[in-house]
């Protein structure tokens, strides 16, 4: 279930147009600030790493060895089914 900001606020009566402008504008504004906030962190979450961090030599080094792991272990399992199931 989701929880909206609309009653969180108590009802305002406004006496004016010049109010009720104001009023929008605010949340406009309000909106606007959130929209931005939301942008940023949207793309932190898909952004590769910068090149300076990813590309040390340990960094490396540890890629091509889980890398390497990966396929070792993707050949045994190939293998080992090969051999489960080419029986006569």
């Amino acid at each position: 279930m989701f929880i909206t900001n609309q009653q969180t606020e108590p009802q305002k009566s406004y006496r004016s147009l010049e109010e009720i402008r104001l009023r929008k504008d605010m949340i406009l504004r309000d909106i606007r600030k959130d929209d931005g906030q939301i942008r940023k962190l949207w793309g932190n979450l898909f952004s590769k790493p910068t090149t300076l961090t990813a590309s040390t030599p340990s960094r490396r080094i540890s890629g091509l060895m889980s890398t390497g792991a990966g396929i070792l272990d993707g050949l045994i399992l190939g293998w080992k089914l090969y051999r489960k199931f080419s029986h006569k």
